[in-house]
């Protein structure tokens, strides 16, 4: 003897299948971002709010033997906002992040115009264009710190060959030109990124805009600054904001090339977290400036989803 089970889905007597309730729809939609916001939590969530306790507690190596933190209040706060190296830091690296972005982006989005043009070699070119981006950043500096060498480097006997400069430049050992040195670097390495992605927001401009405008008898500049940068606005704020995300925090590139001197010259906020953490050992202290790295980054990344969601509309 066969039964018969009627199935959810079995349509009506009216011909129409019935609807899932908006509780029942609400917990599938929950039930499929569980496994990311579990993620997000054990990976993300748990190491901000250890350091964010950390920040207010007395955590030196000794802890680690004791497996005791007592809370100290604002007294780490308190030490890291008295410590004179902290505005020197926090300058050099508004100086690194804007100089670096500026370079990687004007040059980028010079390459991506360039390239933008088909010619012959245009893919062999670009894909040698994206070594620096395949390298790693600490191999980068290495290769960098040879070059840039004040006595035996490639780029001081190039500048002497060519008659600018007889004595060579100091690049990485001179208080005044060793942040210029360390931005070059990092606009170097940057340059790949933001040429692949403007490069793909220049290719998806309809070609329609430029056939107009050149009927219209607009020059090159006119439809650059009229119809490509306008067109790129949302990629171009993408790149912005992930650049500076990436740059703000860099550490080792900067360890890698001049370890934050000389004379605390290169000591940005990342270093100087570095630096409080491991050559200091207070882990408490570094923990301070690890959250103004957090906060400042958070900022721009509320900023970056307003300007998204500026840019899908209203109601998106």
């Amino acid at each position: 003897m066969s039964t018969i089970t009627k199935s959810p889905e079995t349509p009506r007597s009216d011909g129409t299948k019935p609807q899932t309730s908006p509780g029942r729809r609400k917990l599938y939609q929950w039930l499929f971002v569980l496994p990311a916001l579990l993620y997000l939590l054990a990976f993300f969530g748990y190491p901000l709010v250890r350091n964010l306790l950390m920040s207010f507690q007395e955590f030196t190596p000794r802890t680690y033997f004791t497996g005791e933190a007592p809370f100290n209040g604002l007294e780490n706060w308190r030490a890291v906002f008295d410590d004179p190296l902290l505005s020197d830091a926090v300058w050099q690296t508004v100086l690194f992040t804007v100089g670096s972005l500026v370079g990687q982006f004007t040059i980028g989005l010079a390459l991506a115009v360039f390239f933008a043009r088909r010619f012959r070699l245009a893919g062999p070119i670009r894909a040698v264009l994206l070594l620096p981006w395949l390298v790693p950043m600490v191999v980068s500096a290495v290769v960098w710190r040879r070059i840039m060498d004040e006595d035996h480097g490639v780029l001081n006997s190039f500048l002497e060959l060519v008659g600018l400069s007889a004595d060579g430049v100091p690049w990485l050992t001179d208080p005044s030109v060793a942040l210029l040195s360390v931005i070059l670097v990092n606009i170097w390495i940057g340059i790949p990124f933001n040429m692949v992605i403007l490069y793909g927001g220049l290719k998806e401009i309809p070609e329609e805009l430029y056939e107009a405008a050149a009927l219209d008898g607009a020059g090159p500049w006119r439809t650059f600054w009229r119809i490509t940068l306008p067109m790129l606005r949302p990629v171009v704020t993408v790149v912005l904001v992930l650049g500076f995300m990436s740059t703000i925090k860099v550490l080792d590139l900067v360890l890698a090339l001049t370890g934050g001197g000389p004379a605390d010259s290169t000591q940005t906020l990342g270093t100087f977290t570095y630096q409080l953490s491991f050559m200091r050992l207070d882990f408490g202290q570094g923990a301070v400036v690890g959250n103004i790295l957090i906060l400042i980054s958070a900022v721009f990344a509320v900023l970056y989803l307003r300007a998204n969601r500026a840019d899908l509309g209203p109601g998106k």
